[in-house]
């Protein structure tokens, strides 16, 4: 579980503006943004669409931001807004943070072992339901990924998050006891055509007794009847 490295963010500060303004610089490829927190004054800044876009992809929950080329200020993304259509980022929000002070922040699971888990050997199918844990750390001691080992689940098999150990430095913070990060479930069961077919027939034959049975009883009927208006 790598601990995570700050990714760098090269911005340009920019003065506050209206509407129009944001509209202007969604246009030329750029996303307006806003650093706060930490005692000190929001800084207002501006960077381009594609260069958010690869670091927001990197894993981490730590950034270093540096307006027109000064210190690096270290922060976390608090909020990313996007177009409800086209998804596109319209602003984003970053809290500055003391890389002394533990903060919370979401790291993404992923789980390790699956192919030699008895539970997948035998034909179980292994889902994964959770895709990331809330956790609490000093900025320095949150990891990129928490690796879930699997490899020995059979089939039939819950995995909570009180079967895993917490890295070093770090709380997790969602419930260990409902929590559930894997399962193993036994296939679902698929009739073949053949079967269906053979059903379909067992079906029919059926039905040919039945319309055997109600034409012998009309028959005996119709000879009862006829017997009667005789008489």
């Amino acid at each position: 579980m790598a601990k995570t490295e700050a990714t760098k963010l090269d911005v340009s500060s920019r003065t506050p503006g209206h509407s129009r303004e944001t509209r202007r610089l969604r246009r030329e490829g750029l996303v307006p943004g806003v650093v706060y927190g930490g005692g000190e004054d929001p800084v207002s800044f501006q960077i381009g669409a594609r260069d958010l876009r690869l670091a927001l992809a990197t894993t981490g929950a730590v950034f270093e931001v540096v307006v027109d080329g000064g210190s690096a200020v270290p922060a976390i993304l608090k909020d990313a807004q996007r177009h409800p259509v086209r998804g596109e980022i319209m602003h984003v929000d970053f809290l500055r943070v003391d890389l002394n002070k533990p903060i919370q922040a979401p790291v993404l699971v992923e789980l390790v072992g699956g192919d030699d888990a008895p539970g997948v050997v035998e034909g179980g199918i292994l889902t994964q339901v959770v895709s990331e844990l809330n956790v609490e750390a000093r900025p320095a001691d949150i990891p990129d990924v928490i690796t879930v080992d699997v490899s020995a689940m059979v089939e039939g098999d819950t995995l909570l998050l009180s079967a895993i150990e917490a890295p070093a430095g770090v709380t997790l913070l969602d419930d260990p006891e409902e929590t559930v990060l894997a399962t193993i479930v036994a296939p679902a069961v698929v009739e073949t055509d053949d079967e269906i077919e053979g059903e379909t027939e067992v079906i029919g034959e059926g039905g040919d007794d039945a319309e055997g049975s109600e034409e012998d009883g009309e028959d005996a009927g119709s000879e009862d009847g006829g017997d009667d208006a005789g008489e």
